[in-house]
């Protein structure tokens, strides 16, 4: 795959230039050399033994996930042709197994894909975030572990922000503007791997005839090879493929949103909006698009002006924990009837 861009590098990085930087912008950014320093990152520029060890020496023995792809899907963690269901086998084992596992495949030209998706680092892995996790108390990110060999994860979006960062081995991470959801041709919105909606195109190997608008995509995609010891931004909303590159790969991630946690997730909304307006005639989805605008997309401070503030109450911006509850009450006693 040949993409035209690549995500723009910046050099000497300190957290609260990190801070700064994301604050101002809402693109991808690569912070070179931002975790470099860490404790885990020299282990695994050693050796990737020295890394699982160093690892292995926070493990409490709680059971992860892991998931095993067969070696003939090349990495590809995907659905299986019937799409009713996946082309991995899931199972909780003990970390010990999934990285005995990876070792005993590490010389194989075509190995199995192993693979241990986001893991809790203060829950499976306490002590480790210590030293090796951006100090981001301001913010108090969800921080996770991601471990495993050649890998190839589809495109998707999280919600939260993310502040990737690169600790062992290498990873490209393909991105795409949010926009570009309709060229990415995106699979079943309630079934995927990992739970979150996928791009059903190869991207090693795109059927250009099956996926004609990908072509678009790739025109607007960007690419960022991370080297051990890089931090990638990807903001809310970014589409990205990661690749896993090496026989040992460790990635630790800093996920967070920018509105209190009692405002709900807005996939909440699409669902709604799918159950109530998508079957509607077009005429009515096109009216209540502009409703949506008005009231959420395109909505100045000045809208509600007109009306007493103490009569605002679901207009109120930003909206308060107990407007929002009241709202959530009357939502849920709404979808009864």
């Amino acid at each position: 795959m040949d993409t035209k861009l690549t995500v723009r590098v910046i050099e000497n990085n300190s957290v609260s230039d990190i801070i700064a930087v994301i604050e101002s912008i809402n693109e991808p950014v690569i912070f070179k050399r931002a975790c470099a320093h860490w404790p885990l990152v020299e282990a695994g520029l050693k050796s990737a033994e020295d890394a699982a060890q160093y690892l292995l020496s926070f493990y409490q023995q709680t059971p992860v996930t892991a998931y095993y792809v067969a070696p003939e899907h090349k990495g590809r963690v995907f659905y299986n042709e019937q799409v009713n269901g996946f082309n991995y086998q899931a199972a909780q084992l003990n970390l010990n197994q999934v990285i005995e596992k990876l070792f005993a495949h590490q010389d194989d030209a075509l190995p199995p894909s192993i693979y241990m998706g986001s893991t809790e680092i203060n829950h499976f892995l306490p002590g480790l975030a210590a030293e090796n996790s951006l100090q981001l108390e301001s913010i108090k990110p969800l921080t996770s572990v991601w471990l495993g060999n050649q890998s190839r994860i589809a495109a998707h979006f999280d919600f939260p922000q993310n502040l990737a960062c690169n600790v062992v081995g290498k990873r490209t991470f393909t991105l795409f503007p949010p926009e570009q959801v309709s060229n990415l041709y995106i699979g079943p919105m309630e079934f995927a791997p990992g739970g979150q909606e996928i791009s059903m195109v190869d991207f090693d190997n795109p059927d250009f005839d099956k996926y004609p608008k990908y072509k678009d995509a790739l025109a607007a995609a960007r690419t960022a090879e991370l080297e051990a010891g890089d931090v990638l931004y990807v903001p809310s909303m970014w589409w990205h493929q990661v690749s896993g590159i090496e026989s040992f790969n460790v990635l630790i991630t800093h996920w967070w949103r920018d509105t209190p946690a009692y405002l709900g997730r807005p996939n909440n909304a699409l669902a709604m909006a799918m159950l109530s307006l998508r079957s509607l005639p077009k005429a009515q989805r096109q009216a209540w698009k502009a409703m949506f605008d008005h009231y959420v997309f395109e909505h100045d401070d000045d809208d509600v002006s007109h009306i007493p503030k103490e009569a605002q109450g679901m207009q109120t911006k930003p909206l308060d924990e107990l407007n929002a509850r009241r709202l959530r009450a009357d939502l849920i006693n709404k979808l009864k009837r």
